[in-house]
């Protein structure tokens, strides 16, 4: 007779009440002494660092925000995006935790990023995924409206290529 493996009862309760999945990783001492500090459950630590990172527990989702950089002058700063990383020339630069700032190649009209975003949008496998759905429908609502308002400028900023450079641990100011 054919006996069913799966165990009734018994073992360990889940820890969380969402799909999971177990995960090996290597840390280092430091980090894991970081954990401990966090919670002595290291799974449980992990999930809460995480989460502090992404935002995920202050209050609702908050797919991108406006940070003022001068009165009245803001930037579009978004969360972790894999929707935006499929735009080849659109770049996000992570200025802090999880945060990112957008850049596009000098040139690149504000109308080109709108079809860009309107493409990702109707993307069906992009459309199961609530998250990348709500970034790409908010960027859209505010690039759109913004842009039809007369009100959506582009600034540049300067990048160092320092692949080019010499000897970039020479430079006082190279930080790895």
């Amino acid at each position: 007779m054919a006996s069913s493996s799966r165990k009734i009862g018994g073992g360990r309760p889940p820890k969380f009440r969402e799909p999971r999945h177990p995960v090996t990783m290597t840390l280092p001492e430091r980090i894991l002494n970081q954990l401990a500090e966090i919670d002595p459950d290291r799974t449980r630590a992990v999930v809460k660092a995480t989460e502090a990172v992404t935002g995920i527990n202050r209050g609702p989702f908050q797919p991108m925000e406006l940070v003022e950089m001068a009165p009245g002058k803001s930037l579009i700063v978004v969360g972790p995006s894999l929707a935006l990383k499929k735009i080849p020339w659109l770049k996000l630069i992570e200025i802090a935790p999880a945060r990112f700032l957008l850049t596009v190649p000098s040139g690149t009209s504000i109308e080109v990023l709108e079809v860009a975003l309107r493409d990702l949008f109707h993307d069906p496998e992009l459309r199961k995924n609530e998250r990348e759905n709500a970034i790409l429908q908010e960027m859209l609502n505010l690039i759109g409206h913004q842009r039809r308002a007369r009100r959506l400028s582009k600034a540049e900023i300067l990048i160092l290529d320092m692949e080019k450079t010499a000897n970039p641990e020479e430079n006082p100011f190279f930080k790895s």
